[in-house]
C-alpha cells in the first residue's frame, strides 16, 4: 500500500489488515507509518513500515525486498501515493511537472512492473489496484489541477494496458476512480479556496462529501477472489459528482 501515511491509504492499510492481509504500508513519512503499524497490530493485525519515495526510481526494489523479507510475496499491490500540482499549466515550473509525473506516473508504473516480474517469475496469481480520481473524466473546469487529472488518465490507461499484458498470468490489474472525497488532500483545497465543506458540496446532487469509508467495498471486491474475472476495469465511486 503506497502513499499509507494518510488519507485514503491510511484508511485502505486498516480495511485490508482487518479482512486478514498482512499490509505493508509505505511512504515517505516514517513516523507516520510506525503509527499506523502499531494502530494495526494493536486490532490484531499484521503489518510492516517500509518507508519508500515512490518517485526515486532507486528505491523500489529495495522496497519490494523488503516487504518480501518481512511479510512473504506481494500478492495484492494497491498503487494509492499521487500528488497534486495545484498550479496552472503556464505557469507550472518544470521541477514540478517532473515531481507530478514521477510520483502519479512513472512511481506506480515501475511498483506495478517490480511486483508483476516477481509474480511471474513464482508463477503467482496476483491484484493490482491503481488508484485513480474522477478528474480523469471531469476535467472541464477553470481550476489549476490539469496535470494531476492528465496523470490519472494515464494511471487509468496503464491499468487498461497491464491488464491485458498479465492476463494470461492470472494478474488482475483495476482502477478505482474517487469523486471528491473528505481527505487531509481535499482538507488542503478548500483552506486554499477560502471556502468550506458545505459550500463546496452544494451544486453536487447530494450535497455532502462522501467519507472515506464508502470506499471499501470496492477496494476489498477488486482485492478478493471475488473479481476474478474483473480485469481492465475502472469503477468510479464518486456519489453523483460526475454528471457529464
Amino acid at each position: 500500500m503506497t502513499g499509507a501515511g494518510s488519507g485514503l491509504g491510511h484508511r485502505f492499510a486498516t480495511v485490508l489488515a482487518g479482512a486478514g492481509a498482512a499490509v505493508a504500508v509505505a511512504g515517505r513519512r516514517k513516523e507516520r507509518l510506525e503509527e499506523l503499524v502499531e494502530q494495526i497490530e494493536a486490532a490484531g493485525g499484521r503489518a510492516l513500515a517500509v518507508p519508500l519515495d515512490i518517485a526515486d526510481a532507486v528505491e523500489i526494489p529495495g522496497a519490494v525486498d523488503t516487504v518480501e523479507a518481512g511479510l512473504g510475496p506481494v500478492t495484492v499491490l494497491v498503487n494509492n501515493a499521487g500528488i497534486p500540482d495545484a498550479k496552472r499549466a503556464h505557469r507550472m515550473p518544470l521541477e514540478v511537472v517532473d515531481a507530478v509525473l514521477a510520483t502519479n506516473v512513472r512511481g506506480p508504473w515501475q511498483l506495478s512492473t517490480e511486483v508483476a516480474r516477481r509474480l511471474i517469475a513464482a508463477d503467482r496469481p496476483g491484484r493490482i489496484v491503481n488508484i485513480s480520481s474522477l478528474s480523469a473524466h471531469d476535467y472541464g473546469h477553470d481550476g489549476a489541477a490539469g496535470l494531476y487529472s492528465v496523470t490519472k488518465a494515464a494511471v487509468e490507461r496503464m491499468s487498461e494496458v497491464h491488464a491485458v499484458e498479465w492476463a494470461k498470468y492470472r494478474i488482475n490489474v483495476n482502477a478505482i476512480a474517487p469523486g471528491a472525497f473528505l481527505t487531509e488532500m481535499m482538507d488542503g483545497m478548500i483552506d486554499r479556496l477560502k471556502t468550506s465543506e458545505e459550500e463546496m458540496a452544494a451544486g453536487w446532487p447530494r450535497n455532502r462529501f462522501p467519507r472515506p469509508e464508502m470506499l471499501d467495498s470496492t477496494l476489498l471486491y477488486l482485492c478478493s477472489p471475488a473479481s476474478e474475472a474483473v480485469t481492465g476495469t475502472v469503477v468510479k465511486v464518486d456519489d453523483g459528482q460526475h454528471r457529464r
